[in-house]
């Protein structure tokens, strides 16, 4: 975007943020003040190292066996990585847009515009763009590693790193028995359920709504909200998210989430101004952050449902 000027024009009336840039996965974290997170010297970090054991077995050891030396065995560990993503936003306000906060287009009425530092409205609207790309990325994002600096690194999102207990609907209607099949096979897969939210658009939480709502009889009050589902393996809370793709459900165990941040000059984001060529203020947001999301195994998927 090119730089603000009086080109931009003022007007009268109270600033309304419009469009799907709630971002509830990133409140849930902590926001990008960094209430639940990590830090890390390296792009590149671990979020798991799983292992496994064996199906469930009756040993058979009789006396004579247990008094020798039996076969060993070895558990394998594996390990997942994520990466950290540079997030930028740059803001330039020239000075005569910055200074005449009194010329007013459109309807002229009684009263003074709102936005009365250009700059800092500007230098706001930046951070919460990062915060609406943050949480794309956490949700959407497909893991590229910087091999190089002339690759950028991106993060990988629950879309594609839930893979053990993802199940492709392929255009099927969302439905209690899909819902169970998914807490079934993530709670064979070793789930915690120590606080798993659903992420989902607005059509599937309508559905979830529809699913597991009763209203209770009243002339004066109808519908339901469904915000928490009681399962077989405890409650699982229910969140709009307009960053999740319509055709998708996502079931996190927020428990093992944070904010993976490598920390710059100290801080976990920054703002500096930048050099002043000419008669213009020039500032950039500044911060490299990534979602450690832990074992994957523990979060589930329902992908591909229908959208009408």
């Amino acid at each position: 975007m090119a730089y603000t000027n009086r080109s931009d024009v003022n007007y009268l009336g109270r600033l309304a943020l419009i469009g799907a840039n709630q971002t509830p996965l990133l409140n849930m974290l902590g926001g990008l003040a960094g209430g639940i997170y990590r830090t890390s010297q390296s792009f590149i970090f671990p979020v798991a190292q799983p292992y496994s054991l064996s199906a469930g077995s009756q040993p058979e050891v009789t006396e004579t066996e247990s008094v020798t030396s039996r076969t060993a065995t070895t558990v394998t560990r594996d390990q997942d990585l994520n990466t950290v993503q540079i997030f930028q936003e740059t803001v330039e306000v020239s000075k005569a847009k910055q200074s005449t906060v009194g010329e007013i287009s459109g309807l002229s009425a009684v009263g003074v515009q709102p936005v009365q530092d250009e700059f800092g409205f500007q230098k706001d609207a930046a951070l919460r763009q990062i915060a609406v790309n943050l949480e794309f990325s956490m949700l959407n994002g497909t893991y590229q590693a910087a091999a190089n600096a002339t690759t950028g690194a991106k993060m990988g999102g629950l879309a594609t790193v839930i893979s053990t207990n993802s199940t492709a609907t392929t255009g099927a209607t969302l439905t209690k028995t899909l819902m169970d099949s998914m807490f079934q096979t993530m709670a064979a897969s070793g789930a915690l359920f120590e606080n798993v939210v659903i992420f989902c658009n607005a059509f599937q939480k309508t559905k979830i709504s529809d699913i597991y709502g009763y209203a209770p009889t009243d002339r004066n009050v109808g519908g339901v909200n469904v915000k928490q589902i009681e399962t077989d393996f405890g409650v699982v809370g229910v969140m709009y998210d307009p960053q999740v793709a319509t055709d998708d459900v996502y079931a996190v165990e927020m428990s093992v989430m944070s904010l993976m941040f490598v920390p710059t000059e100290g801080q976990l984001i920054i703002f500096e101004d930048l050099a002043k060529i000419a008669a213009s203020k020039k500032g950039e947001w500044y911060a490299q952050i990534g979602l450690d999301y832990g074992a994957e195994e523990y979060h589930g998927a329902l992908t591909g449902l229908a959208t009408e």
